[in-house]
């Protein structure tokens, strides 16, 4: 067993700085050895300030480096997935952003062959390191909430409220005169990934989804596009095993970013978990019991917080820096394996049908193994 983790990065742009970067130099077992970028001087400016030892311009170069052990994929979204495959074939441990892929299939191939090939995977699927939802599945799992009957999961964000603030990753490929699906696969897969985590999984979904402002600036392009991407959706969700769930997702909810709120309720007990940064505080938890109705603050302590932050640190740090120390924990120490490819997969499966909903007009249900 190694007592260090050497990682390369891929993709120096302003969620590596803000998020990844951050978890790795916090982590006293990770030896950051690399960081690539196709701008040289973007990869050399992150490897100065975060400590990396050597920089690369060629992303299967980084990969082919003895020194990295695991790569994080830090990237465009059309890039996640062939990426990832480049690091899986070259026997490293991989962390990709979501989504891996746009649909199902490629992603679920991509988890066969990390397993194949005895790699660990991760998405980063960043709220699931929120220790206020940890805290959630922990009271699921202990009984706290007994049985469960409702879960809801909300994003309000309000960030392309304002049409001339730059949309970003757009395919260049896409059809902008039909609707395009964005809210949904940008931010409903974090919903689902948690609704999924919480209250296992989905028996079948019914959706709506909507375009509200059809011209916006896209990042890159001149002036106003007129491109339909899906900026509101909502769905309905009966879980296989009874529970009903409600979720939302949108653009421009009014509300502070990352705006994810979640809601569980049960026959001894409730709980909502506001991932939303307010007043300089990233999150908080509330409870309620049956007997008890009243919600109440619950103080999220410092042992449930990654060594050296508060609840006053911002938020993509804080919670990329639970994720970080989890999986590297996970490699070197063989942990059980928590939100893989396979998780990510099973995220996207769920995507499809609710697009495939909204299309249809009607419920569509999950397959029972998804792969």
């Amino acid at each position: 067993m190694t007592s260090t983790l050497g990682v390369g990065l891929i993709g120096a742009h302003t969620w590596a700085e803000k998020a990844h970067l951050p978890g790795y130099a916090a982590h006293e077992r990770v030896d950051l050895v690399a960081v690539c970028d196709i701008e040289e001087g973007r990869a050399r400016a992150m490897a100065e300030k975060f400590g990396a030892r050597k920089v690369y311009t060629d992303p299967e170069a980084m990969i082919a480096d003895p020194d990295v052990q695991m790569v994080d994929v830090c990237t465009p979204t059309h890039t996640h997935l062939p990426l990832s495959l480049a690091a899986i074939a070259g026997g490293k441990h991989v962390l990709s952003e979501k989504p891996l892929h746009t649909e199902a299939a490629p992603a679920f191939d991509a988890a066969r062959r990390a397993d194949a090939g005895g790699v660990r995977t991760k998405l980063g699927f960043t709220f699931r390191y929120s220790p206020a939802i940890r805290q959630i599945k922990t009271w699921i799992e202990d009984g706290t909430l007994g049985e469960i009957f409702h879960i809801h999961g909300f994003e309000q964000n309000s960030q392309w409220l304002d049409p001339d603030f730059p949309l970003r990753q757009i395919a260049p490929d896409a059809v902008r005169d039909k609707l395009i699906p964005s809210s949904i696969i940008g931010y409903g897969s974090h919903l689902i990934d948690l609704m999924r985590w919480l209250g296992g999984e989905f028996g079948s979904v019914a959706s709506s989804m909507k375009n509200f402002i059809p011209e916006r600036v896209v990042r890159g392009e001149p002036g106003r596009q007129r491109v339909l991407v899906e900026d509101g959706a909502v769905a309905l969700v009966e879980y296989a095993n009874g529970t009903q769930g409600l979720l939302q997702t949108s653009y421009i909810a009014v509300g502070n970013y990352p705006g994810v709120e979640i809601r569980v309720y049960g026959s001894k007990g409730a709980a909502v978990a506001r991932l939303i940064d307010e007043f300089g505080v990233a999150e908080t938890l509330k409870l309620a019991t049956a007997d008890a109705v009243e919600f109440k603050p619950v103080e999220i302590g410092q042992d449930a917080l990654p060594p050296g932050t508060t609840l006053n640190t911002p938020w993509p740090e804080l919670y990329y820096r639970n994720l970080v120390r989890f999986f590297v924990d996970e490699i070197l120490e063989d942990r059980p394996r928590e939100c893989t490819f396979f998780d990510g997969a099973k995220s996207q499966e769920i995507v499809d049908a609710i697009i495939k909903a909204h299309y249809e007009r009607r419920w569509v249900d999950l397959p029972g193994a998804g792969a």
